[in-house]
């Protein structure tokens, strides 16, 4: 009967030793998001997943942040839609690249021709 338990109170502390370092490994590899008045960012748009075509983005935007809450609410607009309050966890920061000034082609070869 002796053994039963010990055996019982191994695989306790081994699963929970399991679930420390899970939650540890979990929490390190977690990104902050900080957003501040005037950064521009993009909205998750969730209701998009029941209509989701190959070439749709789920992703909308860019919109200017307005106005930081606490724990999260964020208030987001541009000029043509107003503004409007939303999660936190919903929005990413928009980087701006470099735009190409003027058009690349490339020929590709005929796969016909030798």
């Amino acid at each position: 009967m002796n053994e039963l338990e010990e055996i019982c109170s191994n695989a306790y502390e081994s699963s929970k030793m399991y679930k420390e370092r899970l939650k540890s490994w979990h929490d390190r590899h977690i990104n902050q998001r900080d957003f501040r008045e005037g950064d521009l960012v993009l909205l998750f748009n969730s209701r998009l997943k029941l209509f989701l075509g190959e070439l749709h983005s789920r992703w909308s935007g860019p919109f200017k942040v307005m106005k930081v809450y606490p724990y999260g609410a964020i208030d987001i607009g541009t000029e043509a839609t107003g503004t409007f309050k939303v999660n936190g966890s919903r929005l990413k920061h928009y980087l701006v690249g470099e735009l190409i000034a003027g058009k690349v082609s490339y020929d590709l070869p005929d796969a016909a021709s030798p």
